[in-house]
């Protein structure tokens, strides 16, 4: 039994994906409130890592100095330098204990992720390897199913299913041989009877089969019937149809839509507006995290100025469908609305300590170099 991302998706995500179909019949909708979910059932785990960061920011200067002190002091002595280290954690924190909060969360995120770059949001591709025998070798293949592992599909709105695509007689044929590559569940309901079943239109579901390597080993037809013609491997490809690939969601034309140019060379300004808003909400959430501020290591200022541009940058090449960028996008928001809220809490007492004894010591250091001048106007 799959407990992993799998899990996640078909127990988590889709039941809530469609629960608010359900109340609002739009797809579009339903991204936005399951992205909202889960960025609400995260957010403290989220605080935590913000919280942590923002403490680290303060303390770090300080805690630098003083890691540094302690291991020039107590080098030869590793008892020691190992006890005086976690009185330095202890009063200013670990720095590696934001990192458990996002550990933890990412499983949920990656299965959010996953379950928007599938069914219905996009087509499903499923790929059968099939090796193919010449005709005196039929006596030392044995036939045994063939199956692919299952995805969910959905058939109609709100109807979805663990399809796998499976090869009856197996994917080892002899020239001449026939067989069929069906779309069925594990019961051996088939992908057709279903939509007969869910779905009012019938012609809106109609997979597709076609032969992505090696044409001259195999052929297949529409209804998914392969003939082997020749000795050698070939992969044939079934593609079941995403329902809600096409559908728009306000300025998005298809949440299926990939890239930010189409074959004809347009630009999608759906997909375009989305990535730079993307880059954006990461630019502010930087800047009110801290990350973006003035640093002595001009180094991590640099990183820390192109990272926005770099991160939007990355979907121009390696792009994701408009609903995935959509998520995206929201999620980011929320980002950082819940960054400016936890930047105003108050800091904890004792850092808060290092923040005002900071701040006191670059008052003097303002007030220091004219004091020799003010003392020789005196004198004269």
């Amino acid at each position: 039994m799959d407990f992993g991302i799998g899990f996640l998706t078909n127990n988590i995500m889709l039941p809530i994906l469609d629960f608010f179909y359900g109340i609002v019949p739009s797809y579009g909708l339903a991204i936005v409130a399951l992205t909202l979910v889960i960025r609400f059932a995260l957010y403290p785990l989220n605080a935590g890592s913000i919280r942590n960061m923002r403490r680290m920011k303060v303390a770090q200067p300080l805690m630098q100095k003083r890691v540094k002190e302690i291991q020039e002091r107590y080098k030869d002595n590793p008892t020691k330098l190992q006890e005086e280290m976690s009185g330095v954690y202890k009063e200013f924190g670990n720095p590696l204990a934001g990192c458990f909060p996002v550990l933890l969360q990412m499983p949920i995120l990656f299965a959010l992720f996953a379950t928007l770059r599938g069914s219905p949001f996009a087509d499903i591709n499923y790929d059968v390897n099939v090796q193919v025998f010449p005709q005196e070798k039929i006596e030392q293949i044995q036939p045994q199913v063939f199956s692919t592992p299952p995805k969910a599909i959905y058939v109609s709105d709100g109807s979805h299913f663990p399809i796998s695509a499976v090869v009856p007689g197996g994917n080892k044929l002899v020239v001449g041989e026939k067989t069929d590559v069906r779309l069925q569940t594990a019961e051996g309901e088939t992908i057709q009877a279903l939509v007969t079943q869910y779905n009012d239109d019938i012609d809106s579901f109609k997979p597709k089969w076609e032969v992505t390597k090696g044409d001259d080993i195999v052929s297949v037809d529409e209804a998914g019937h392969i003939t082997a013609l020749a000795p050698g491997e070939a992969t044939v490809r079934v593609q079941a149809p995403g329902l809600a690939a096409n559908k728009g969601f306000l300025f998005i034309k298809a949440l299926g839509r990939i890239g930010v140019t189409g074959e004809d060379g347009a630009i999608h300004w759906d997909i375009l507006i989305m990535i730079l808003g993307f880059g954006a909400s990461l630019y502010l959430n930087q800047v009110l995290s801290g990350q973006g501020s003035a640093t002595d290591n001009s180094q991590q200022a640099a990183v820390n100025k192109f990272t926005p541009i770099i991160f939007s940058g990355m979907f121009l090449f390696f792009p994701l469908p408009a609903g995935v960028l959509m998520y995206m996008l929201i999620a980011n928001i929320f980002q950082t609305l819940q960054t400016f809220i936890l930047s105003r809490e108050p800091l904890p007492e004792n850092l808060q300590k290092i923040v005002d004894a900071e701040a006191k010591a670059e008052d003097d250091r303002k007030t220091l170099p004219f004091e020799p001048g003010r003392s020789k106007k005196k004198k004269a």
